[in-house]
């Protein structure tokens, strides 16, 4: 209806390289019976194989396993205490993947399960984990289920951590499109179910104070505060690259009924996933040295990962996932990186090939000691 600035234009999901969509429990489960909705399901994995089909990847972060779990151990209807939902997570994960896995079969389409805390993308041996797991599904073609692991969350399960957590693995994945499917079209002025003069944005390309402020607070759903977190995952996201959108999910095939022109409401992205990411890089305050040769050097700066054999020092006591300053020869510095072994393991396979790590450290590593996409040159 409107648009918060008339020179932006919604972003898409057309021209998506990598896409994220998120999936709440009321469009996946029936609120009344505890039923899979087989019909929606089975709609949304049609748009997933056709998104697919022109070469963008894909994936899903889902709620759900409680709903289905509650129904089978017989909870009744209402709150839970956090060890029972931990119990029905538990059961109804199973579940959830397995009708994740039955919906996009039919379409040729893989699925692999990945349950994470959001504790995840904040400690950075994690987080370059998590990253290199999306990285090696996505190059085989597999679509990601992610959900919160739920059975051993140790705070309080809520509702709209998905929302955050969506935002954190668009990040982490480095896509450039995230899709929540939501009960309500988009984002309001206010309620719209209490006040008839509410307007939906159709583009919102900053998020200021005054649009803070019409998010409210603490609630769920078309309430205020279903949009605080949807406000916060927007932050998140399109820091990190990310447009993002929110639009009525309930509708068979929601994908396609957004790329037709469904009401939404898009969150433009600062920057493409790349650029962001090396912008954060470069801001870290390095916790070790790392000298390179000249060729080393070189390599880099045509966008090469940083193989262990052309490092001719190290210095620090840094862990894995920690930047590292990344100096030339002389000592200068040429730019900064999320290494991929502790100060130690570094040590240990300077100036060594790849395929000597394994014999040297006892274990199977990673080629690179630093990646291309984790450093700022």
């Amino acid at each position: 209806m409107a648009a918060l600035s008339a020179a932006v234009t919604a972003p898409g999901i057309a021209e998506a390289r990598r896409l994220v969509v998120k999936i709440g429990s009321a469009l996946l489960v029936d609120r009344e019976t505890g039923a899979l909705r087989a019909d929606w399901l089975h709609s949304l994995a049609a748009d997933v194989a056709r998104v697919k089909a022109r070469g963008t990847d894909v994936i899903l972060v889902s709620s759900g396993s409680i709903a289905l779990g509650r129904v089978v151990l017989g909870h009744p209807p209402g709150p839970l205490a956090l060890e029972d939902a931990q119990g029905a997570a538990a059961v109804g994960q199973i579940r959830l993947a397995r009708a994740y896995e039955e919906a996009l079969a039919p379409h040729g389409i893989t699925t692999g399960q990945v349950l994470l805390t959001l504790d995840d993308s904040t400690d950075r041996r994690r987080y370059l984990n998590t990253r290199a797991t999306f990285g090696a599904l996505l190059a085989r073609g597999v679509v990601p289920i992610v959900n919160e692991n739920d059975t051993i969350a140790t705070d309080e399960i809520r509702y709209g951590d998905n929302d955050r957590l969506a935002a954190n693995v668009a990040v982490m994945a480095g896509a450039d499109r995230l899709v929540l499917l939501s009960d309500v079209d988009g984002f309001y002025s206010a309620n719209p179910n209490d006040d008839p003069a509410a307007i939906r944005f159709d583009v919102i390309d900053m998020i200021t104070p005054q649009i803070e402020a019409m998010a409210g607070d603490a609630g769920s759903g078309l309430s205020k505060g279903g949009m605080k977190t949807k406000l916060m995952a927007a932050r998140t996201a399109t820091q990190g690259g990310a447009a993002m959108a929110i639009t009525l999910g309930s509708v068979l095939n929601p994908l396609l009924a957004l790329e037709e022109g469904a009401p939404a409401t898009w969150f433009t992205a600062e920057a493409d996933p790349q650029a962001a990411r090396k912008n954060w890089i470069g801001a870290m305050v390095p916790k070790g040295r790392i000298r390179l040769d000249a060729g080393a050097v070189a390599a880099l700066k045509r966008g090469k990962s940083l193989l262990p054999a052309g490092v001719t020092e190290v210095a620090g006591g840094f862990r894995r996932g920690d930047p590292v300053a990344l100096l030339a020869p002389d000592g200068g510095q040429i730019g900064i990186g999320l290494c991929r072994y502790t100060a130690e393991e570094a040590t240990a396979i300077a100036g060594h090939r790849s395929s000597e790590i394994e014999a040297i450290l006892g274990y199977p590593g990673r080629a690179a000691l630093v990646h291309r996409d984790d450093m700022a040159i």
